[in-house]
């Protein structure tokens, strides 16, 4: 099983796919290597910038939250935030006047409520502006939240602030992820404990009864380190933050069909 992240990794800098990088994908599809994108995107995000005939067998979307099987068009597992945890998590990001976005279950986690701490934050503004059609500022009035996909926090480029407002947290996950919307402030992802890349690959290899010896991964930034600790074999692109390039093996970068580069080190795969 070979596992790629998408932005950064798979894609290049336009956000697309190189022909090198498709060539290896139906390389490895010809000789029975399971194909998987591990993305931090929501399945509808996703499906705006990947067509349904694209070349993969898995997708694992918004950071572990769900994996799609892409030939029969399937959720084949999904997790979320309960309530109860959804209301606690609400209160603290308010009394620590946090912008943050309550995601609903799958596979409508595309759709969310925002509350706004009022101090600038253009990138969580352009987030909103993004999902225009789907946000809804939150009802301060409402007391308990349903059940949540996962929680999004918008802190500008400040790893101390993560920092501490991560450590108020207990027994749930949380995901550093650069933006990729201004590429330089820091998302938190808050999700149920048991959810990562790296617990999704997991859940695969063994659902699949794929040896984890037998795993490769590819990815760029701080959310993919659970699928990089996890795997056997695992790289990061040239492209990735300096502290990430010397933890894993360096690759080149999405600009220099990284995952072509990967799967050659492995596959003879003649081009």
């Amino acid at each position: 099983m070979v596992i790629t992240d998408l932005d950064g990794t798979l894609f290049n800098d336009n956000k697309e796919v190189s022909l090198t990088d498709m060539k290896s994908l139906y390389w490895l599809g010809e000789n029975n290597i399971l194909r998987v994108i591990a993305t931090g995107r929501n399945f509808y995000s996703f499906s705006k910038v990947i067509k349904p005939s694209f070349p993969i067998d898995y997708l694992i979307f918004s950071s572990g939250a769900g994996i799609y099987n892409w030939k029969s068009k399937t959720i084949i597992h999904s997790e979320y935030l309960p309530d109860f945890e959804v209301t606690q998590i609400s209160k603290i990001l308010i009394e620590h006047k946090v912008d943050f976005m309550i995601h609903e279950i799958i596979p409508n986690n595309h759709k969310f409520i925002y509350h706004r701490s009022g101090k600038p934050n253009p990138d969580f503004e352009k987030r909103i502006q993004v999902y225009y059609d789907f946000a809804v500022e939150m009802d301060k009035a409402i007391e308990k939240h349903s059940h949540a996909c996962q929680i999004i926090a918008v802190f500008p480029n400040d790893l101390k602030l993560f920092d501490n407002i991560s450590r108020k947290f207990d027994d749930i996950k949380i995901i550093r992820t650069t933006s990729p919307l201004d590429g330089e402030s820091i998302w938190m992802e808050i999700f149920p404990k048991n959810v990562s890349k790296g617990q999704a690959i997991k859940w695969l290899c063994n659902t699949l009864k794929i040896s984890p010896e037998k795993t490769i991964s590819i990815g760029n930034d701080y959310n993919d380190i659970d699928m990089l600790e996890f795997t056997a074999q695992s790289y990061i692109v040239a492209n990735a933050p300096d502290d990430l390039q010397e933890k894993f093996p360096v690759c080149s970068s999405n600009q220099e069909h990284a995952f072509s580069d990967v799967v050659g080190r492995y596959f003879d795969i003649g081009f």
